[in-house]
């Protein structure tokens, strides 16, 4: 692969999380100014692609006819077949071709876009309730990762008489998922009577309560004869406060509507909603009352609203949403409440339960309890763990941080990364903007790779400049490592020089762009953040006019000095704001500074860092917290020789 090309995939390939909020943030969708001159064929196939996204089947059919001897065919046929199993909404078609699909499945079996057509052909199959069929595709499904065709999956089991009530109620817990699959699960489900009338209203509270409307409104069908009169329904979701002034009707369907209209109202005000179910909370039994304070404690936390706890301690033993447990023990940690920690978080479902955040709050609540032994065994299960989590359940034992002995492998082995099918094509996608397809192909052959293979293939990233593959392929190691590779860093003269003119930690800076941008050149966001450092227009021009570096154009941003330059003083100049806190200024780096000054006034006392960044409202903001500062760790346990404390870069936030 040439040098320009190398260039043209560090301006191309998204491996990016959510959207930036305020100032500065990383990037979800990578479309960087090209500097790379595509064929006519390749303008087809991307207006291919866009037809298929589309569903639009008669223009994906006009394209493919034009494009005979593409170099991707597998990708021109899966382009062109894939929009004749959906319609324009994107639901699938009872009456999609079945004799294209078997034909492709067949031709390229085994390959990263099989795969991807067999997911596509089981939501047609689930949605026809072709479950011989689908059972025989499902068993060669290999990444398994669409809810939708999970849902599908145990339709096909219950169709068979088998109980999945337990298993659909573990899977049914993000509306934003479901698609027609799941609610016609919640429907079969209902109607074998392994969903309770109770299933189904949770199943729709659960969809209002994350403003997921329509699907919520379809689940309701699922209720069959007990499906309340739709002006009553009406009333409950758009009028909840004039719903609520009715009072409580006797029976059950008024009961669950008015939960319902809590959890609507709720939504916009917390305060509000609470005064109004204080006076109609008599009427209800006390786990329904009990489900009530759990929707408004929620939406209460998510507004940081000190009063959230206090309304969380009367949803004990509450079925609740997985947010809204999740809000619960975030809101006690806050209001440094270690017993509603601890019982919080014991009342999670189990797979939630064991998450590592969970064990390690959960920990610290046995600790502050008096029972270290209890603590420090649950500490030792995630303590193993490369993340922010399993770093401070470290020290939670007494040790520091440190990085793991490296793993080097030969030039032979690289090498061999070279001839790996599916590498070659997925550089070209990369190099055409096409990050999904270029990840999908580059991920499939990770799959069975060892440990050893593994960081021969990032190796081999690195060697072509494919950074943020060098990266991510590192990160999936299991026993024997490379953190060179897995914390690379690359420009480090640039960022040296920058971070010392500034004050900065370098290995702050680097953990900061490591979640940034993994070290895409010209990565940009949906919003218009760019360059290694993900910066804002007009934060970019706001600083350099700081440092009288003058007018800036989206070119110079973009430049690898520049925007180093311009990021490692702005994180300076947000740092300085925060008192030198690291947690502060890097949550107003991701959210602007705005936010966390607020969030920090909203204190009641001061707390631990780990506390704060734990409690931040905002999912993406409190993930890139964590995601820097952890990455911070690393780098300094890298480039100073020692071990570290996550701990002590955290410190505590002040009032």
């Amino acid at each position: 692969m040439s040098k320009r090309l190398d260039r043209v995939y560090l301006a191309a390939i998204s491996a990016l999380s959510a959207l930036s909020l305020v100032a500065c943030g990383t990037a979800s969708a990578v479309s960087p100014d090209a500097d790379f001159s595509l064929s006519s064929d390749d303008h087809l196939f991307l207006q291919l692609r866009d037809a298929a996204r589309a569903n639009d089947a008669g223009k994906a059919a006009m394209l493919a006819a034009q494009l005979t001897n593409y170099p991707a065919p597998s990708y021109v046929e899966y382009f062109t077949i894939k929009p004749q199993l959906f319609d324009s909404q994107g639901h699938a078609r009872i009456d999609a071709p079945d004799a294209p699909v078997l034909s492709f499945l067949q031709r390229y079996d085994g390959q990263a876009i099989a795969d991807r057509m067999r997911n596509d052909y089981l939501v047609v199959l689930g949605n026809r309730h072709d479950w011989k069929n689908f059972q025989q595709q499902y068993s060669r499904f290999v990444l398994n990762d669409d809810t939708q065709v999970k849902c599908y999956a145990l339709e096909a089991r219950l169709s068979r008489g088998e109980n999945v009530a337990d298993a659909a109620r573990a899977l049914l817990v993000e509306p934003k998922w479901y698609g027609d699959g799941c609610v016609d699960l919640i429907g079969a489900l209902a109607e074998s009577g392994q969903f309770t009338t109770d299933d189904i209203w949770q199943q729709i509270r659960l969809a209002y309560e994350q403003n997921y409307t329509t699907t919520g409104s379809t689940i309701v069908e699922a209720l069959g004869q007990e499906k309340p009169k739709d002006s009553l329904f009406d009333d409950a979701v758009n009028k909840p406060p004039l719903y609520l002034a009715r009072g409580v009707m006797p029976n059950t369907p008024a009961h669950q509507l008015t939960l319902l209209s809590v959890t609507r109202m709720a939504r916009n005000d917390p305060a509000m909603s609470a005064a109004t179910f204080s006076s109609v909370a008599p009427s209800l039994t006390p786990q329904e009352r009990a489900i009530g304070w759990g929707t408004i404690g929620y939406q209460a936390a998510l507004k940081r609203m000190p009063a959230a706890a206090d309304w969380y301690r009367l949803s004990a033993n509450a079925q609740l949403s997985n947010p809204a447990y999740e809000c619960r023990t975030r809101s006690a940690l806050l209001a440094g409440d270690w017993n509603m920690v601890r019982w919080s978080i014991e009342q999670m479902p189990p797979a939630l339960r064991r998450q590592p955040s969970w064990t390690y709050w959960h920990a610290r609540a046995l600790k502050q309890s008096g029972d270290t032994a209890s603590a420090n065994q649950e500490f030792q299960t995630i303590s193993d763990q490369f993340n922010f989590y399993g770093q401070l359940a470290l020290e939670e034992l007494g040790q520091k941080i440190n990085v793991p002995p490296r793993t080097t492998v030969t030039d032979a082995e690289i090498a061999q990364m070279q001839s790996v099918p599916g590498f070659a094509l997925s550089q070209r996608f990369y190099a055409m903007n096409m990050h999904l397809e270029g990840n999908r192909e580059w991920n499939w052959p990770l799959r069975s790779m060892t440990d050893r293979q593994l960081l021969a293939a990032a190796q081999y990233a690195k060697r072509i400049e494919m950074y943020d593959r060098t990266v991510n392929t590192a990160d999936k190691t299991k026993s024997e490592h490379d953190f060179t590779l897995r914390y690379l860093s690359p420009f480090r003269d640039i960022v040296e020089r920058d971070a010392k003119n500034t004050d900065l930690d370098v290995e702050w800076a680097f953990g900061l762009i490591r979640q940034e941008s993994r070290f895409i050149i010209n990565a940009k966001s949906e919003v218009g953040a760019g360059g290694l450092m993900q910066l804002m227009p007009g934060t970019a021009q706001l600083v350099a006019k700081k440092i009288e570096l003058g007018p800036v154009s989206r070119a110079q941003m973009n430049d690898i000095n520049t925007n180093i330059l311009l990021g490692t003083n702005y994180l300076a100049m947000v740092y300085n704001q925060f008192d030198q806190s690291p947690v502060l200024a890097t949550a107003g780096y991701n959210a602007g500074p705005g936010r966390p000054r607020q969030w920090r006034q909203d204190l009641r006392a001061p707390v631990e860092g780990a506390v704060f960044a734990e409690t931040i409202p905002f999912a993406e903001t409190r993930d890139y917290v964590k995601n820097v500062l952890s990455n911070t760790v690393y780098y300094a346990a890298l480039f100073e020789g020692r071990p570290q404390s996550l701990k002590a870069r955290l410190g505590y936030i002040a009032l």
